[in-house]
Formats: structure tokens, C-alpha cells, sequence
């Protein structure tokens, strides 16, 4: 009664597949091919490739600033949200008190 049953491996049912037998292959060296003849580097450019002209420095000066102000915009706003939302749960709290210690006193 209190000797654990161990389960038994179930038996597969349906068909069963011997194993593949697996011959192994020799392998047979290919012809051999000449070395590739040595490329020459090709020439480094003297100049970079990406040229900055006042107008373009001047729009990525600006568009940076915008990203800045956007992102400080709305990160502001977040805060601004969170500390009006705890004023109001903390004056509804000051309510609820009040009203329950009010409550309590008539009794």
C-alpha cells in the first residue's frame, strides 16, 4: 500500500521505423584552381564623403532643438499630470477623513 508505483515506459503504437543506417562517404579532393591574383586597394577617397554646407548644419542645429523641445514638452506635462492627480487623491483623502471623523463624533 504505501510502496510508490512506478510508471512504465508506454510502448509505441502504430508503426515502427528501424533506424537509418548511415554509410560514410570518402572524400575526394577537387582539381586544384590557381590562386586568385592580388587585388589591388582601391584608391581612398581624399575628401568625406558627407559634406556639410551652412544650410545643412543650420537644419540639423534646429531640428535637433525642436526634438529637445518636444521631448521636454511632453515629459513636463507627464509630471505635471502625476502632481495634480496626487493633490487631488490627497484632498480626497483630507475629505474622506474630515467626513469620517465627523461621523463618528455625532454618535
Amino acid at each position: 500500500m504505501f510502496r510508490p508505483k512506478i510508471p512504465t515506459m508506454p510502448t509505441p503504437t502504430g508503426q515502427v521505423t528501424q533506424p537509418a543506417v548511415i554509410e560514410p562517404t570518402t572524400i575526394v579532393p577537387a582539381a586544384q584552381t590557381p590562386p586568385p591574383a592580388p587585388v589591388t586597394p582601391a584608391p581612398v577617397p581624399s575628401r568625406p564623403t558627407v559634406q556639410l554646407t551652412p544650410g545643412t548644419a543650420l537644419a540639423l542645429v534646429g531640428g535637433g532643438t525642436g526634438v529637445v523641445l518636444v521631448v521636454g514638452a511632453v515629459l513636463v506635462s507627464m509630471l505635471l499630470a502625476v502632481a495634480i492627480t496626487g493633490a487631488s487623491v490627497a484632498v480626497c483623502a483630507v475629505v474622506l477623513r474630515s467626513l469620517i471623523a465627523s461621523e463618528t463624533k455625532r454618535r
